[in-house]
């Protein structure tokens, strides 16, 4: 399968022009032979005409024992001056209508893009798990290696816009879906920036929706409550590269038990409960996995887990019956990438395989092989400012993840900004390599 990817990308440039060609030969003989068979009644006698009228109209300059040699001249220079105008048209045309079909051509040539597209089309297949800004920046720096990714999202959010309409239209929570569909976006910035706008306080009712939470609201109501067709049409609309799809279409909860054998309820509650985290579970238990989600894992070359919350982004998607199996049979490279800080109230202190530790718990089952972990330490007076809110660096305790039975794979995965956290391109070129290597 995975050889298979990197077949697909070396043909790339190729694909869908094969058969292209082959019509082309075939119409390019059919003319010829047409050609051929009306010349002498048809094309002969314009030829001649066009021949002697042309000897006329340089008979009267130029000297008899040249006129052959001028007429050859002139033929010549007729003959680059219509290829040129021809060629010159044909691609201003095609540009004009290239251009206004997607604007974004604008920035750079045709053939590149074109080509761009064509070896992303041919790219691996690869599924990325996960929730919350973690699996949305993943998908961004992902997009730049394929076109061919599935998103799988969690659906107990319930904070926030998405808490909101959750529980006042009984939809499916659209936040992460909607940062996931903004980061795959091929959209122009400003359609991007509409979707993640978000209302001010003093908004009224509209006060902390985001405009794209509410977009999809919209399209789910245009579709007559079907939320799956609602994300498709967004993701028209945004023009994403891959898909996006949510873990369940059922509506569920996240539970967990805490330090003490307290059940606690809610994603917003979970977190900010206070006490550790034994372990987490759906409510109801019994939900059916998303159709698209098990048939991209099954046909993956490279699936992803996280980065994101541990407890409420990463594991919930684990949680719906038949993820984990069908993660744990793919014959894809499986790696989770390790979140870079810890999260108060989730995982406080802990470290890297403490993070794989309670993913095995959960999922109860051995779900991938590798680790990536961020070996990067930004400047200390930003690890202060998260110091102060009770956010501290995951230690990546590679010996203890190897002694576990995992691989370790260490890099600086952090970006270079007044933010901690990870470097989309970094972590995508990172995971890509993991890819490269196996094949």
């Amino acid at each position: 399968m995975i050889k298979g990817h990197r077949l697909r990308r070396m043909l790339a440039p190729t694909a869908g022009l094969r058969k292209s060609v082959a019509i082309s030969l075939l119409g390019l003989v059919a003319f010829v032979a047409g050609l051929t068979l009306s010349f002498r009644s048809l094309l002969l006698p314009a030829v001649r005409s066009l021949s002697e009228a042309s000897e006329r109209a340089i008979g009267g300059f130029i000297r008899e024992d040249s006129r052959d040699v001028a007429i050859h001249f002139l033929a010549l220079a007729l003959l680059v001056l219509g290829f040129y105008g021809l060629f010159m048209g044909t691609r201003s045309a095609l540009r004009h209508l290239l251009e206004v079909l997607n604007p974004q051509l604008k920035s750079g040539g045709v053939a590149d893009v074109y080509v761009r597209r064509l070896q992303l089309a041919q790219g691996p297949r690869i599924v990325a798990l996960g929730g919350g800004t973690g699996l949305s920046t993943l998908l961004r720096g992902l997009k730049q290696h394929s076109s061919n990714i599935t998103a799988i999202v969690t659906v107990t959010d319930d904070g926030g816009s998405s808490g909101i309409l959750r529980k006042e239209k009984g939809m499916i929570p659209p936040g992460d879906i909607r940062n996931c569909l903004v980061a795959l976006a091929d959209a122009e910035k400003a359609m991007t920036d509409l979707f993640q706008h978000r209302f001010d306080r003093d908004s009224g009712t509209l006060s902390g929706h985001s405009m794209g939470n509410l977009l999809i609201a919209a399209l789910a109501d245009q579709s007559d409550g079907d939320f799956e067709r609602a994300v498709r049409r967004a993701s028209e609309v945004l023009a994403i590269r891959g898909r996006v799809v949510p873990a369940t279409l059922q509506t569920v909860q996240l539970k967990a038990v805490v330090e003490g054998g307290d059940e606690i309820s809610g994603e917003v509650e979970i977190a900010k409960c206070g006490r550790t985290i034994q372990r987490v579970f759906l409510d109801p238990a019994n939900v059916t996995p998303h159709r698209d989600a098990l048939e991209a894992i099954r046909t993956a070359d490279l699936i992803c887990i996280g980065p994101g919350s541990i407890y409420t982004s990463v594991i919930p998607n684990l949680l719906v019956p038949g993820i984990a199996q069908a993660i744990k049979d793919s014959s894809a490279v499986k790696v989770y990438i390790c979140n870079v800080m810890t999260q108060p109230g989730e995982s406080d202190a802990m470290s890297a395989s403490e993070h794989v530790a309670a993913i095995m718990a959960n999922a109860q089952t051995r779900i991938f092989d590798y680790v990536l972990l961020n070996t990067g330490v930004p400047q200390e007076s930003l690890l202060g400012k998260y110091r102060e809110v009770g956010q501290n660096l995951v230690d990546p305790d590679a010996d203890r993840v190897r002694a576990m039975g995992f691989q370790p794979v260490s890099d600086n995965l952090m970006n270079d900004t007044d933010f901690v956290r990870h470097d989309p391109m970094r972590v995508a070129q990172r995971v890509m390599g993991l890819l490269d290597k196996v094949a």
